[in-house]
């Protein structure tokens, strides 16, 4: 079985900005973001996986890539019309 495949869409050009800005937000090349962002449910992951979770967000912090909860809610309500 391949390891990889390729895939096209046809998206709408805002949209495909917002989701541009939300993947770079977070780190991640806009090539991988439909297979790479993953919900993560805390539930389910190990006392190790949780620990590498928050050395992530920790490391995040430090680079200044954070931003309040107020202002990432209020983003979000924008962004989606909520």
């Amino acid at each position: 079985m391949a390891k990889t495949a390729n895939l096209y869409a046809r998206i709408e050009p805002e949209v495909k900005e917002k989701a541009e800005s939300i993947l770079s937000d977070l780190g991640i090349f806009a090539s991988n973001g439909i297979i790479s962002v993953q919900p993560v449910s805390a539930a389910k992951l190990t006392e190790e996986q949780m620990s590498r979770e928050l050395e992530k967000g920790y490391v995040d912090m430090l680079n200044g890539k954070m931003k309040p909860a107020k202002k990432a809610f209020a983003d979000i309500r924008k962004d989606y019309g909520v």
